[in-house]
């Protein structure tokens, strides 16, 4: 299903797009475009914290998109839809620009549903209930979009011009730079801080008792032991009440969780909150990379002596881990045979072996695999090749997500899907929809997983769950706490 917004008109031709754009210098606060978007139509946000710098080193801010695209689990070969509405419009050849190697243009930011991938690799049906319905793919075309170079430190105003527009270019920069202006007005008020390792979980729902979630791992390890697969990626589903304005919850993850790969979506009736550390593809200049996570330990606010030596025990416990060491390969071997669908010949590598990276609640294990796309590969390629990512499903993929269809009694929707942009350039970065919450109505939904091999401890892997899910589920509590004075 194709929605329109009102005064859009049908897009059904292909349609050029004129590229233009502007640097102007930074000026305001991040939390403060988060807040002057947050309030706009259909608003996304991509970034909006300094974690950037570590990622892509890119923001973006866009609302009001002029055409919204839904494709919902009843409709045949969804990712030929996607097709479809990629193909609508192309960048106009003639178009110059100065702005950075692989910055978004303009085009498509949404996000795609883990269960799309049983429309690509094709799977035994589960017993999954797909209770949240949301759609399998929901992307947003911007024609404007704000743009913010966290490395030099100054903005970009970016506005496509389009053959059946009312306004002219100048028009659409202007419309940008008013908006830069309404932030330089706006102050944020500070969040409430929370006791991550200590938040109360006796008002969380959870999608299966303890009992059941140990029982699915036995099931777990005897598939591993017949040798059905190697690795399953096993999560549970936690869900609680949730007032405050979804916006906010983005500014409390983004004070007090900041992610490279964060996101704020409003797709009603989802709120989309993402504080998301792992990018799952950047495509650009017909270049490929993934960069899957594997292997997770806590990390405690250094606030005393104590809390800095636990810290330094977890990441010598990380590093060392032979069972951590051992799902890495096995997925950088997963990531490197889907490359190989869609790259040229001898170009795959192993770009970063692996490496412990730090984030505000955690220690993970991460490792950077990429190589050239063959001239005849586009987007849609791409997604069919590597889609969903290996490091949430598990090795091999498609058993692996068969056996995840049969033991996870919730349909993932989102969760461990991507979020990202798709540009009409054909520039795209996505990333993997882990830490992230879906609002609906008055309840925040959060899921959390972890891998599962034959020597997983039961109890460690359902300990990591609740230490994933703690530090967003914080979040909501906190919000909840805070008189916001934007």
């Amino acid at each position: 299903m194709t929605t329109c917004p009102p005064g859009s008109g049908v897009l059904s031709s292909v349609l050029r797009c004129a590229l233009h754009c502007e640097k102007v210098p930074f000026t305001v606060s991040m939390a403060a475009l988060n807040e002057v978007f947050g309030r706009l139509r259909w608003p996304s946000i991509l970034g909006g914290n300094d974690a950037k710098i570590g990622a892509d080193g890119f923001s973006y801010w866009a609302a009001e998109p002029i055409e919204i695209v839904e494709i919902g689990s009843d409709q045949p070969d969804p990712v030929g839809q996607v097709q479809q509405a990629l193909d609508r419009y192309r960048l106009d050849e003639g178009s110059r620009t100065d702005l950075p190697e692989g910055m978004f243009c303009g085009g498509w930011i949404g996000f795609f549903s883990y269960d799309l991938g049983r429309f690509i690799e094709p799977t035994a049906a589960g017993k999954a209930i797909d209770d949240l319905h949301m759609p399998l793919v929901r992307l947003a075309f911007y024609d404007r979009v704000l743009a913010y170079d966290h490395c030099r430190q100054t903005v970009w105003l970016i506005a496509l011009q389009l053959p059946t527009d009312f306004e002219g270019p100048r028009e659409k920069l202007d419309c940008l730079q008013r908006l830069l202006d309404q932030a330089d007005d706006i102050q944020v008020g500070s969040p409430c801080p929370a006791d991550i390792e200590h938040v109360d979980l006796a008002e969380v729902r959870c999608n299966m008792t303890k009992a059941r979630y140990l029982a699915a791992i036995a099931r777990i390890h005897r598939h591993i032991v017949d040798g059905d697969v190697y690795q399953v990626n096993f999560s549970q589903r936690f869900a609680c009440r949730f007032t405050a304005r979804p916006i906010d919850l983005f500014h409390w993850q983004n004070t007090f969780n900041p992610s490279p790969y964060a996101a704020y979506i409003e797709a009603p009736p989802f709120s989309i909150v993402s504080a998301s550390p792992e990018m799952f593809l950047a495509v650009a200049n017909r270049t490929i990379q993934t960069k899957p996570i594997k292997g997770t330990r806590p990390r405690v606010a250094e606030t005393s002596e104590q809390a800095r030596q636990t810290n330094e025990q977890a990441y010598r416990e990380l590093a060392a881990s032979e069972k951590d060491q051992a799902e890495l390969a096995m997925i950088i071997d997963l990531e490197r045979n889907d490359l190989a669908r869609v790259c040229i010949p001898g170009t795959r590598r192993v770009l970063m072996p692996r490496t412990l990276e730090t984030c505000p609640s955690v220690f993970h294990a991460v490792a950077v695999v990429g190589g050239r796309l063959r001239p005849d590969v586009g987007f849609c390629d791409v997604l069919r090749a590597t889609f969903p990512g290996g490091s949430i499903t598990g090795a091999p993929k498609i058993r692996a997500m068969e056996i995840i269809d049969a033991t996870e009694p919730s349909a993932r929707g989102l969760y461990t899907g991507s979020i990202g942009f798709v540009g009409v350039d054909g520039t795209a970065r996505l990333n993997i929809a882990i830490r992230t919450i879906i609002i609906a109505g008055q309840t925040a939904y959060v899921q959390a997983g972890g891998g599962i091999v034959a020597d997983s401890d039961p109890q460690a892997e359902y300990e990591e769950t609740l230490t994933k899910a703690r530090a967003l589920i914080a979040g909501t509590q906190g919000v909840q706490r805070t008189v916001w004075s934007a």
